[in-house]
């Protein structure tokens, strides 16, 4: 009886809000105007689909948040990166992407368009665009810090630290990671190798893990929920697991034993399709998971601007709400960074493993002391 008590009052609640909100809408499109008043410029209206869009999809910036200066106009803080391109009828071109000014200028012949790309004036000249976007800057970015983590790390257990002592610093979080990665990812998927593709594991998972930490500081670039970057990372797996490949894994695709010869077909059909949908699964996964997430995060912000430009009540109303959820997802995000991370880290695993699985080893069976580190 409580329960229905609830139901009944929250729709109570919700009914009245979208009676405000529908008649402050009707309010405003019908609002008559006076004879002979010239048309005034409204505000511009909140724009939801091109922040999304804004957020998920490459730029010549990093941009961070805009404010309104005293002469009305929009004024945004970003850090402007370079553009480099090259056309056979201009040759090159180098300037900061700050010379644009956000679309309302033409540089050298070029333009930039509501999307963000860099388009010629004169649609006849040719362009290749090399210049260093926020995605690439940022992945840059991961990669060096990448590398220093590791580096320093190796130079500190060089110098004996972490070795006949406890691990200290940063050495506590990658030697944990590290051997979270060896013992419940390489070994139990690739038994006598797993140490022959432990270092493109490790590469993989904190390749991964360091973009997707990053990409949730507001104001720089979600690498990992680019298709571009998902796509080189699917198809180096995709080659690492044909290349590990041997005639008995390519024999069960095309002659699978126990299989009845009228079925035989079909099943080689969808074994060999397998070969490229394993890859495709990677790809498509880290992409969907890192761009559902920060979709809901900017969606979420959103709400509070939605809401404040139909009633500014409801505005104030729904912004502790939408704050506090989104302080809930960034912390969720935070997670599903280290899981998508450990998940394409954990499938390849599995494809390579499928991929060498069935060789015989005439050296003798390999035990586990053989292979621990």
């Amino acid at each position: 009886m409580a329960f229905k008590s609830i139901k009944t009052i929250l729709v109570l609640i919700f009914s009245t809000i979208l009676l405000a909100l529908s008649y402050n809408v009707v309010g405003q499109e019908n609002e008559p105007k006076a004879a002979g008043e010239n048309a005034v410029e409204h505000h511009e209206k909140f724009n939801a689909k091109k922040v999304i869009f804004g957020h998920i999809m490459d730029a010549h910036e990093f941009h961070f948040l805009e404010y309104e200066g005293a002469d009305g106009q929009k004024h945004p803080i970003s850090i402007p990166l370079p553009v480099i391109l090259y056309s056979p009828q201009k040759g090159f071109s180098f300037f900061m992407s700050s010379a644009f000014e956000h679309g309302l200028k033409e540089v050298d012949g070029y333009k930039l368009n509501e999307e963000g790309k860099i388009l010629p004036v004169d649609a006849a000249v040719k362009v290749y665009n090399f210049s260093l976007t926020r995605n690439v800057v940022q992945m840059m970015l991961a990669l060096t810090l990448l590398t220093w983590l590791m580096v320093s790390v190796a130079k500190t257990y060089a110098k004996g630290l972490g070795v006949t002592t406890a691990p200290k610093g940063k050495q506590n979080l990658v030697e944990v990671l590290v051997i979270f990665i060896r013992d419940e990812v390489a070994r139990p998927n690739l038994a006598h190798k797993a140490n022959k593709y432990l270092p493109y594991l490790l590469t993989v998972f904190f390749f991964i893990l360091i973009n997707s930490l990053i990409g949730l500081i507001p104001g720089t670039a979600n690498v990992s929920g680019n298709i571009a970057f998902t796509i080189i990372l699917g198809l180096i797996s995709f080659v690492v697991i044909i290349f590990s490949s041997n005639k008995h894994y390519w024999g069960h695709i095309f002659n699978p034993p126990g299989v009845p010869g009228f079925v035989k077909p079909i099943l080689v059909l969808v074994d060999f399709l397998s070969v490229f949908i394993k890859p495709f699964a990677l790809i498509i996964r880290l992409f969907a998971n890192m761009v559902a997430g920060h979709i809901i995060i900017i969606c979420l912000i959103s709400l509070i601007f939605i809401f404040a430009e139909l009633n500014s009540g409801i505005g104030w109303g729904a912004t502790p709400v939408s704050i506090a959820f989104t302080i809930f997802i960034y912390f969720i995000e935070l997670l599903v960074a280290f899981l998508q991370a450990f998940i394409f880290t954990v499938l390849t695993a599995v494809f390579v493993g499928e991929a060498f699985a069935g060789e015989h080893h005439e050296q003798g069976h390999v035990t586990d002391d053989a292979i621990i580190v």
